[in-house]
C-alpha cells in the first residue's frame, strides 16, 4: 500500500476514498515506456501505486486523478502557501500578498497580487477569488474542510470573508484554498461532478495528455511568477508497491512515496549517491482506534492499560521499517513538529512500555487476571478482533505486534483482514472492535484531537460517520475543550484547552498513537537538485501535499 493521505471527506463515502487511496487495486499494465526523467530534457517523472485513473481534474474532489496523483497543485494555486511540516509558521504569500485577520478570527481580508493571471492569459481578479469561495459555500461536496462561510465580498482588489464563529483553527485551510477561474466555472451546470478534463489554472503547468496510466503536464511559458526550470511533469500510476519500487530503483521514477519494508536494499543501495528519502511528519498520526460504543472497550482503564504496554519502538522498526516518524509522546503529538504544544506535565513523558503499571491500572478498575486470562469487572474474558485491509503490510504487522504486547495483560486478540472497501464501510459505521487508521492533520494538534474525540461529529453505531470520531467516543469535557480551543480569543485560553485534550488522550486513550503520519517521499538527485531535506525544511517532500508546487519551483537541473 502506498503511504496513505489523510483527508476529511465530506459528502463522499469512506469506502470510495479508501479504494482510491489503496495501492494495487487494478491489474492494468502501468509500465512507463518513456524512460527516466532527465534534467537536460526538462522532464521530471513522478508516480504512485494507485492503479489506473479516470480522467478527472476537478481540484476540489478528493478522489479525482488530479488529487490522487497530486498534479492539481501544479495547475491550481492557493492564496497562501503553508509549509506542511511546519504548519504553525506563517504561510508564504502566493496569489495574495497579504491576509489580515481580525483579532477574534471572524473576518479576514485578502489583498491580491496584481501580477496573477490565468493560463489562458486573463487576469486573476478579486471576482475570481470571491466566486471560488461562493462555489464552496453553495456546494458542500466541494467544501472538503466544511468551512462555514458566511459573508463573501469584493472591495476593490481585496476580498473580505466573514464568519459567525472564530476560524482560528481553519486559517491555513482557508488561505490554502485552490482558486478557480470564474469565467470557466460559472458555465458548469454541476461542479460537484464535473470532471474538468481541460483544466485552466493560474499555476505554472497545463494538462498536456492523459491516459489511465500516464499523465503529462507541460510548463506554461507565460507563468506569472516567471519561467520554470522543469518543463514537463510526467505522472505514472503503478499497480502496486512492487512495481513502483522497481521503477524508483531503476531510475524511471524520480519522485514518489511508497512504503518499502527494506528501502535500504531495494532503493538506496541501487544508487547510493542519488537515491534519497526523507519522511518527516506533520501533526497527524496513525493509531489504534477503539470502538468505545462496544463493551468492554467503553472502559477507559482497559484502553489506557493497553496503551501502556504497546511497544512503539517495535512498530517503528518492524512494521514501518523506520520510514514513519516514531511516536515518543503518550499525548500522540508528533515531535518535533508539535513540541511547542506539549503540556508541561507531558514534556518528559515517554511511550516506553510499562507492563506492571498497566496491570495496576486494570486491578484498580476491577479487572482480574485469572489463569493467564484477563476478565472484565463482570467476569467476562477480554477478547477482541483487530481489522485492517489485506495487503496493508505495515498495518498488519503493527497489529501482530500489538496482539503480542497485550497478551502480557491476559488479553486474547485475533487479526482479521478485509478488502479496503469492506473495511472502509465498517470503520464508517462502527462495525469493529479496534483498527489501525490515520487521523486528520492541521496547523495545530486540534485537527488530530477533533478527529478523534469530538462528540459534535458523533454518529451512532450503524450510521456512517464521514468526518471522524470513528471510535464513537463520548466525553463532554473533550468536546467542550475542542470548542473552547476553536473559539478562544487568546493564547492562554487555547493553551488551557489544549492541555485538557492531552490529559484526556493520555488518561482515557480513545485512540492509541502508534506512529506519526509521514508526509515524506523518495526522490533522486541524479537529474534534479534542490529538494527539501532535514537541513532545508522549506516544504514537505511529498508530491501530493499543497506545498509540492514550491518544491518543483525550487528544482534545478543537476550539473
Amino acid at each position: 500500500m502506498s503511504v496513505r493521505r489523510r483527508h476529511t471527506l465530506r459528502a463522499l463515502s469512506v469506502a470510495t476514498a479508501v479504494v482510491a487511496l489503496a495501492a494495487g487495486c487494478s491489474s492494468a499494465n502501468s509500465g512507463n515506456k518513456g524512460g527516466g526523467g532527465a534534467g537536460a530534457s526538462g522532464v521530471l517523472t513522478l508516480g504512485k501505486p494507485d492503479g489506473p485513473q479516470t480522467n478527472n481534474s476537478n481540484p476540489f474532489l478528493a478522489t479525482s486523478a488530479a488529487a490522487t496523483l497530486g498534479y492539481r497543485v501544479m495547475i491550481y494555486e492557493p492564496l497562501a502557501m503553508p509549509n506542511e511540516i511546519r504548519p504553525s509558521d506563517k504561510a508564504d504569500p502566493w496569489l495574495a500578498t497579504a491576509w489580515d485577520w481580525e483579532a477574534n478570527f471572524t473576518k479576514v481580508t485578502f489583498t491580491l497580487d496584481e501580477r496573477a493571471k490565468w493560463a489562458d492569459g486573463k487576469a486573476l481578479t478579486a471576482e475570481d477569488v470571491a466566486y471560488t469561495f461562493e462555489l464552496l459555500k453553495k456546494h458542500p461536496a466541494l467544501n472538503k474542510d466544511g468551512i462555514p462561510f458566511d459573508g463573501i465580498a469584493v472591495e476593490g482588489d481585496k476580498v473580505v470573508l466573514t464568519f459567525k464563529d472564530s476560524q482560528f483553527v481553519n486559517q491555513n485551510k482557508i488561505t490554502s484554498t485552490f482558486v478557480v477561474p470564474k469565467h470557466i466555472w460559472e458555465k458548469v451546470d454541476n461542479p460537484e461532478t464535473w470532471p474538468n478534463r481541460t483544466p485552466v489554472g493560474s499555476g505554472p503547468y497545463k494538462l498536456k495528455t492523459f491516459t489511465p496510466q500516464t499523465t503529462t503536464l507541460s510548463a506554461t511559458p507565460t507563468y506569472w511568477k516567471g519561467e520554470t526550470k522543469v518543463k514537463k511533469l510526467r505522472y505514472t500510476t503503478y499497480n502496486d508497491n512492487s512495481a513502483a519500487t522497481t521503477a524508483l530503483a531503476n531510475g524511471k521514477l524520480e519522485w514518489s512515496f511508497v512504503f518499502m519494508p527494506n528501502y535500504k536494499q531495494l532503493y538506496v543501495a541501487k544508487d547510493p549517491k542519488n537515491h534519497k528519502l526523507w519522511f518527516p511528519s506533520g501533526l497527524g498520526i496513525h493509531g489504534l482506534w477503539f470502538n468505545t460504543a462496544r463493551k468492554p472497550f467503553d472502559n477507559p482503564a482497559l484502553r489506557k492499560a493497553m496503551a501502556m504496554v504497546i511497544d512503539r519502538k517495535a512498530i517503528h522498526v518492524q512494521a514501518q521499517a523506520t520510514l514513519y516518524p516514531e511516536i515518543t509522546s503518550p499525548t500522540g503529538i508528533p515531535l518535533p513538529a508539535g513540541k511547542e504544544f506539549l503540556a508541561p506535565e507531558y514534556k518528559n513523558a515517554t511511550t516506553a512500555p510499562d507492563v506492571d503499571g498497566a496491570k495496576a491500572v486494570l486491578k484498580d478498575a476491577g479487572f482480574k487476571l485469572s489463569g493467564g486470562v484477563l476478565k472484565d469487572p463482570s467476569g467476562k474474558p477480554v477478547e477482541l478482533t483487530f481489522t485492517d485491509p489485506a495487503g496493508w503490510n505495515d498495518y498488519i504487522t503493527g497489529l501482530s505486534i500489538i496482539k503480542d504486547n497485550i497478551k502480557q495483560l491476559g488479553i486474547t486478540a485475533k487479526v482479521k483482514t478485509q478488502t479496503a472497501e469492506a473495511w472502509g464501510n465498517d470503520v464508517a459505521t462502527g462495525n469493529f472492535d479496534a483498527t489501525l487508521h490515520w487521523t486528520n492533520s492541521g496547523a495545530t494538534p486540534y485537527d488530530m484531537y477533533q478527529n478523534i474525540m469530538d462528540e459534535a461529529i458523533y454518529q451512532p453505531i450503524g450510521k456512517s460517520s464521514q468526518t471522524g470520531n470513528f471510535g464513537r467516543f463520548k466525553n463532554p469535557e473533550a468536546t467542550a475543550a475542542l470548542k473552547e480551543y476553536a473559539n478562544a480569543a487568546d493564547d492562554t485560553t487555547r493553551t488551557k484547552a489544549m492541555n485538557t485534550l492531552q490529559k484526556i488522550m493520555v488518561e482515557q486513550a480513545p485512540l492509541i498513537p502508534t506512529a506519526a503520519a509521514p508526509i515524506g517521499a523518495e526522490y533522486s538527485t541524479k537529474n534534479w537538485v534542490g529538494w527539501p531535506t532535514e537541513k532545508d525544511q522549506y516544504a514537505a517532500p511529498q508530491h501530493t501535499q499543497p506545498d509540492a508546487l514550491e518544491v518543483v519551483l525550487n528544482l534545478k537541473p543537476a550539473k
